[in-house]
């Protein structure tokens, strides 16, 4: 079974200089729950499905199957998804044998950057970019699928959230 074990982090720095690729990605919701997600993805070029458990007593992995569908379809399969998409482009950044992958967010939740890095295990070492902030991980607010339904333009930033 494919498992993904994942941390997040707000993004306080320059990254730009570090970046290998860029790719911007849409991405929509047929379902979206705390015990489950099934996202669909447009990525350049490329499209997938992909379906995620949820996180509750897992720690920060999860169970994430994803498969490549032909663009078309999922332009289609896009139009049936709940309402909000997510609009983003990824840069992936080689940093001390990790990539990270720094999602900065357009459309609602512009002004929101985050940064993720998928490790072998959940007791993984890893060193920290210096243009990392903030650790979030299991915050569901930042998670794709909440972001779809409450982008970060309409949180209340005047509530003492800083990022």
């Amino acid at each position: 079974m494919a498992r993904e074990i994942e941390r997040k982090f707000l993004v306080n720095g320059n990254f730009e200089p570090f970046v290998a690729r860029r790719e911007k990605i849409v991405q929509g919701y047929l379902c979206a729950d705390a015990e489950r997600t099934v996202r669909v993805r447009i990525c350049g070029e490329e499209a997938f499905l992909t379906v995620k458990s949820g996180t509750a007593g897992c720690g920060w992995s999860r169970y994430e199957f994803e498969t490549a569908v032909p663009v078309a379809e999922a332009e289609a399969m896009l139009a049936l998804c709940m309402p909000g998409t997510v609009s983003k482009v990824r840069h992936w950044i080689e940093h001390k044998g990790h990539t990270w992958e720094v999602d900065v967010f357009h459309g609602e939740s512009e002004g929101l950057t985050v940064a993720e890095i998928e490790l072998e295990s959940e007791d993984e070492d890893f060193e920290r970019p210096p243009w990392l902030g903030r650790e979030v991980t299991g915050d569901p607010k930042y998670f794709n699928s909440a972001l779809a339904i409450n982008p970060f333009t309409k949180w209340n930033l005047d509530s003492g959230f800083k990022i």
